[in-house]
């Protein structure tokens, strides 16, 4: 939270601090204890941001191990700050100087300076990226006492696993954890605590594999409408297709990955339940795959064998860069049946016709020299 105007001087492992005077700078305590050689007790810390003076030993003695050589250092409890509670800065926040009567109000002024009583029953959306937080029972305590929650943001707070009962998010419909190390093995183990998650966004967390927690596909998440793994590092559409039987899924926000290819499977692939012979990918209707490294076509065309696909970007991939061996937007248009917006920008009914028609010409006018060219353009 925000820093706390008198700093308490009891740290432990895994506690989330910021250096005194500079709230940017934050790190995880990693050893608490006296120093070879120094006096007093000294607080060992591993900064974030990676500015640090040693790996977590010193003089030979190996005190913690730091995420890199240099990101780790010392620091004296006083110049380090716990940041305060909720609570506290909710008070901070909403209460003011006032008489005996007032003391247990929290308001804000209106725009004619009349107070406004402010009632944490009704909190529906909570904001907590960049504090101090790391366990998810405290988050679970938050939501508990929060009954009319609905979304909340935990980004940029380093998360701990959790270990032992489950945090209470049953209440919770969007839950944004971008940049704080949460993986899909963790996703996973918070599933029974998501029973009405409807958007789940986990952008910077360095996940490169989806493992499902007892079959081959992700079970559950039966609201979830929109997954957002954005700027991770999935190279690999086999680590997607384990999605594909998400069956109210709408919106899968993949840009800023690793991928070079996808496909979708045919009747004789895994993919399909065998319950209900759902579609994989059914309802998926808005599919982000930018900045990725896309270079077939041949991936371009298996999108037409999406269900209910009709929002697709696909920009910053070499097969959409000209000036890598891509090609241009008209071309993407006219092989894509079924795309109604193609990077963000609507596809009129104009505009789709003339790309169309301009296609045409360019893959008559190439068969005169390669009568096998028309091998590679399936519409």
């Amino acid at each position: 939270m925000q820093d706390s105007q008198e700093p308490r001087h009891e740290f432990w492992v895994g506690q989330r601090v910021r250096a005194l005077g500079d709230p940017q700078r934050i790190g995880t305590v990693k050893y608490v204890g006296p120093i070879e050689g120094y006096s007093d007790t000294w607080v060992g810390v591993d900064w974030d941001n990676g500015e640090g003076k040693h790996d977590g030993s010193m003089n030979g003695v190996r005190y913690f191990h730091a995420k890199s050589d240099r990101s780790g250092s010392f620091v004296r409890p006083h110049n380090l700050n716990q940041g305060i509670s909720l609570l506290e800065a909710l008070e901070s926040r909403y209460k003011s100087d006032s008489t005996k009567d007032e003391e247990d109000e929290m308001y804000v002024l209106s725009t004619s300076n009349q107070r406004v009583s402010v009632q944490l029953l009704d909190i529906k959306e909570l904001d907590l990226t960049g504090n101090l937080l790391s366990e998810w029972k405290d988050v679970g305590t938050i939501c508990e006492q929060l009954p009319a929650l609905r979304t909340i943001n935990l980004s940029n707070n380093l998360m701990s696993p959790y270990k032992t009962n489950l945090p209470i998010l049953k209440i919770i419909q969007v839950l944004v954890v971008n940049n704080t190390g949460v993986d899909w093995e963790q996703v996973e183990l918070l599933r029974q605590s998501l029973s009405t998650i409807e958007e789940l966004h986990i952008m910077g967390n360095n996940i490169s594999r989806i493992l499902p927690g007892s079959s081959s596909t992700v079970q559950g998440f039966d609201c979830l409408r929109l997954l957002n793994l954005e700027n991770n590092c999935i190279d690999e559409w086999n680590e997607i297709m384990k999605l594909s039987q998400l069956r109210c899924l709408e919106k899968l926000y993949l840009n800023k990955n690793c991928l070079n290819s996808l496909f979708y499977p045919d009747n004789n692939e895994r993919y399909e339940s065998e319950v209900t012979c759902y579609k994989p990918f059914q309802n998926l209707c808005r599919l982000l795959l930018g900045n990725n490294n896309i270079d077939d076509l041949a991936s371009i065309d298996s999108l037409n064998l999406f269900p209910s696909l009709v929002d697709i970007r696909l920009s910053e991939n070499p097969i959409t860069d000209p000036r890598r061996g891509g090609v241009p937007r008209f071309v993407l248009i006219a092989r894509l049946a079924k795309v109604q917006i193609l990077n963000g920008s609507e596809v009129t009914p104009r505009e789709r016709k003339d790309s169309e028609i301009r296609y045409v010409r360019l893959v008559i006018s190439r068969l005169h020299t390669s009568p096998e060219e028309i091998k590679q353009h399936p519409r």
